[in-house]
């Protein structure tokens, strides 16, 4: 039999990090963050990333691995955390696969289709455009040569969008058409079973949020994105400054809107975040679903990891 690497998941703000501590407390964990923002220094409090006590009570992988001015691809994600559970099982202790990064799990287990790096002088031209233009033009751009494409996306899905039009200017093909190509090689080796923490009720997740991200707030967030937006090298054509609840700070910052504005929008952002999320989750028939909004979550994913490690 495979062994059984369990992916803890779920929406922000589901309490992934308070069932971690939960499962650490009875067994020889060491989590692999799966999480797209988590990745970058400096970036703590609008990330959510675990303190230097939870760090302290359980080891804790892809944490802080890149500056703010760098990518980090899903691709090197999946060959990273390869490299992690085999590190963690010859060690003798058990990995955690924990995050709400869904392209991360889908390239870890489903594997990838071949699409062309990150190309920072392309992103910046579509990005100077997008100023001029808006999001929605160049959403009806990608239409006219990426229709497949252009109809699954937002007109303001600004991440999207520039990384299908960048992809047709490095290839000249539409990312459709790449993305129907055969697939590189999934992982095979292990069995990754989703534990998914999902609310019972969505208007109460979205309180979660906002509540959360108020806390965010109060921790000093507009300082920590005012430390990024001081240094003078990074901008919103970026990853990292693409991430909820930084790029509205960042806009703040630069006069475009004001801070009330920018939290309303921060929060509007992850509440579509956890949608995004969820609806990605709910197309994995194969997944234990627990209640986040349940008093003894924590409790429920312990029975649940339980019954998964006693195989």
């Amino acid at each position: 039999m495979k062994t059984a690497i369990v992916c803890l998941a779920g929406p922000t703000a589901a309490g992934k990090s308070a069932a971690t501590l939960a499962l650490a407390a009875r067994w020889p964990i060491e989590v692999i963050n799966v999480d797209s923002a988590t990745i970058y220094r400096g970036m703590d409090i609008g990330t959510a990333k675990p303190s230097a006590s939870e760090r302290q009570q359980v080891p804790q992988h892809l944490l802080d691995i890149r500056d703010p001015a760098e990518s980090y691809s899903a691709a090197e994600f999946s060959q990273d955390a390869r490299q992690l559970i085999a590190t963690i099982l010859q060690r003798g202790r058990i990995p955690l696969l924990c995050g709400g990064t869904m392209l991360y799990y889908k390239a870890l287990r489903e594997g990838l289709n071949e699409l062309p790096p990150a190309d920072s002088a392309i992103r910046a031209a579509i990005d100077a455009e997008a100023q001029q233009s808006g999001w929605p033009a160049q959403h009806r751009k990608l239409a006219e040569f990426d229709p497949a494409t252009a109809q699954r996306l937002a007109p303001n899905d600004s991440q999207r969008i520039q990384r299908a039009i960048e992809v047709y200017r490095i290839t000249g093909q539409p990312m459709s058409t790449l993305l129907a190509a055969e697939r590189t090689q999934a992982d095979s080796d292990y069995d990754y079973v989703t534990v998914s923490l999902e609310p019972s009720d969505r208007l109460a997740l979205h309180a979660r949020i906002a509540q959360r991200y108020g806390q965010m707030l109060e921790r000093g967030l507009l300082a920590e994105v005012k430390t990024l937006h001081d240094r003078g090298d990074l901008h919103t054509g970026l990853p990292s400054m693409r991430c909820v609840g930084y790029r509205q700070i960042w806009d703040y910052l630069d006069g475009k809107t004001d801070l009330d504005d920018a939290i309303t929008q921060a929060i509007a952002a992850t509440r579509q975040l956890a949608k995004r999320q969820l609806t990605w989750l709910r197309a994995q028939p194969q997944r234990q679903v627990i209640d986040c909004l349940a008093p003894d979550a924590a409790k429920q994913v312990l029975d649940a990891v339980s019954r998964i490690w006693a195989l």
